[in-house]
Order: C-alpha cells, then sequence, then structure tokens
C-alpha cells in the first residue's frame, strides 16, 4: 500500500507541473520575486520560500536539483551515482506552504526511493523584518518502507538576516519519528555577493556553510575466529554528535521568473562512534527553478 500511494504521490507531482505549465501567469515579478527564486534553488529552498510571506500573492515554485554523485550524511556508500529531485511547492500569501517531491537515484531498485509531503507556515518578524520564524511537517513514502525507520519529521526553526539580505543564518531543529526516532540539528550561514547586474539578468555567488549535528546509527561488522572458524557478529551504535560540514559554493543566473544554479559541493564527516577511515568529498550540482504567481 505505501508502494502504491508513492506511485499516486509521484503521478500527482507530474500532473502538478503540467498543469502550472499550462497556465497563463504574469511573469513580470517584482525585485523581491525574484530574489525569492534564486532561494529556490538553495538546498534549504523550502524554507527561504516563507520570503514569500510578506508579499501579497501566491505562488507555485517548480525545482529540479541533479548531483552527479550521492552522500548520505556527508557519507560515501560505495557506489558511484547521480541523484536527481523534482518538486513542486505552493505558497498562500499568508504564510501557509506546501510541497510534494520525490527522490531519484541511477543504481538504487527501485530508482524513485521515495516521495515527500510537506505542509508548514511561517513569517517574519522585529526590526526590518530581519527574523523569521518556521515550523513545518514531513510526511515520507517509501517504496521500501521496511528499509527506513523515520516516515515523519517535525521541524522548527529561526533565522536572522542583516537588513541588506546578504547575509544570513538559521539554525532549524527536527524530530523524526516512525518505528523509531532520531533528533537533528542544522545551521546553515551563508552571503550573497552580486557579480552582474543588467536589465533582467542577474549573475550571483551564494556560497553556505552547513553543519548538521545529530543521531547517527552506525552498524558494526565484527569478525573473529573461534574453533577455527570466522564468525562475523553486526552491532549497532547510535551516537551524538557532529556528524557533517558542508560547504557549497553556488552560482545563481536569473532573467526575471526563471533561475540556473550549478555548484560545488564538499563535505567533510565527522567521524561518530565505531566509525573510521571517513575521508572529505565532493560533488558537483545544478539547479533550476521557475515561479508561477497566481
Amino acid at each position: 500500500m505505501p508502494h502504491m500511494r508513492s506511485k499516486y504521490l509521484l503521478c500527482l507531482l507530474l500532473i502538478l507541473v503540467s498543469y502550472s505549465y499550462a497556465q497563463e501567469l504574469d511573469d513580470n515579478f517584482t525585485e523581491d520575486e525574484n530574489e525569492i527564486i534564486d532561494s529556490l534553488l538553495n538546498e534549504d529552498g523550502l524554507d527561504d520560500l516563507l520570503e514569500l510571506a510578506r508579499l501579497k500573492s501566491d505562488f507555485i515554485a517548480i525545482s529540479f536539483d541533479y548531483n552527479n554523485d550521492t552522500y548520505f550524511s556527508g557519507r560515501d556508500i560505495g557506489i558511484d551515482q547521480f541523484n536527481s529531485t523534482p518538486q513542486i511547492t505552493y505558497l498562500n500569501s499568508s504564510g501557509f506552504f506546501a510541497n510534494i517531491s520525490s527522490m531519484y537515484y541511477e543504481k538504487f531498485q527501485p530508482k524513485w526511493d521515495f516521495v515527500s509531503v510537506t505542509v508548514g507556515y511561517g513569517d517574519r518578524f522585529g526590526k526590518n523584518n530581519q527574523f523569521r520564524w518556521f515550523a513545518f511537517y514531513d510526511r515520507y513514502f517509501y517504496s521500501d518502507p521496511d528499509s527506513n525507520p523515520f516516515k515523519n519529521a517535525v521541524n522548527t526553526g529561526i533565522e536572522i538576516e542583516n537588513k541588506s539580505r546578504t547575509l544570513g543564518t538559521d539554525i532549524t531543529m527536527s524530530y523524526l519519528f516512525g518505528s523509531e526516532g532520531s533528533i537533528q540539528f542544522v545551521s546553515t550561514s551563508y552571503g550573497e555577493i552580486k557579480l552582474l547586474e543588467k536589465g533582467n539578468n542577474q549573475f550571483k555567488l551564494r556560497p553556505e556553510l552547513r553543519i548538521t549535528v545529530g543521531q547517527q546509527t552506525i552498524q558494526l561488522a565484527r569478525t573473529f575466529t573461534f574453533r577455527d572458524r570466522e564468525i562475523t557478529v553486526y552491532e549497532e551504535n547510535n551516537d551524538f554528535g557532529l556528524v557533517n560540514t558542508q560547504l557549497y559554493i553556488p552560482f545563481q543566473y536569473s532573467l526575471n521568473n526563471f533561475d540556473l544554479e550549478f555548484g560545488y559541493v564538499f563535505n567533510i564527516p565527522s567521524a561518530l562512534e565505531g566509525e573510521s577511515n571517513l575521508s572529505s568529498n565532493s560533488n558537483f550540482a545544478v539547479s533550476i527553478s521557475y515561479l508561477f504567481g497566481l
């Protein structure tokens, strides 16, 4: 049944994308709205969509992300494969938002690993609206539901930016639960540098530093010899600590309501109890995004 739900949700995603492209919508966005399109291309673009809450319109955003290699929590699993994520997001001017996305892996079977559905709310406050709070709920539908103990996540966080919106930091706390539970904290700091601006064309550099702290379950294999027989025992360690430090260096090109981003991702995973020989790794990422005003 969860497998069928995943198929239905994926079909819904594709239908919504097709429907959105068929609409005749106003593409003359303001400078504020164009800045939001830039935000959609970031790895935490769903949170940045809340910037739209201060605008007096509803929006649909369509995006597609591609990574030439796959790492989990910054860790190399020994399989060289690309992954891609199509997604569509709706945001109401009141601050409510909803998102549906799916993840495709080149060499996994099945290739469409899961579909996620997100609903949430957020708003800005404080002097010059430099603070933002947000909260959202995620529901995951896996093609193999028994392979992952986390089917749900509740998330909350806060962000602060400078007055010109060129520097900012947000901290998000997530509680994942299902057959098991886990907690995670993510701190993301970013800067923005405009390299070129001519008419509706913009070219930016937006470096980002992300630090992940949380619980990680590590499976250990211990082999020993007993009565001339080799025996392997598998154990699991559940440790809490620094999981990964990630540096992302993306270049963004914007034209009206369309954005193209290409960037370099560098991971420095931190060894938890039971882990060893972790090495840094990197990959390239490409994203495209289109924003429709309703």
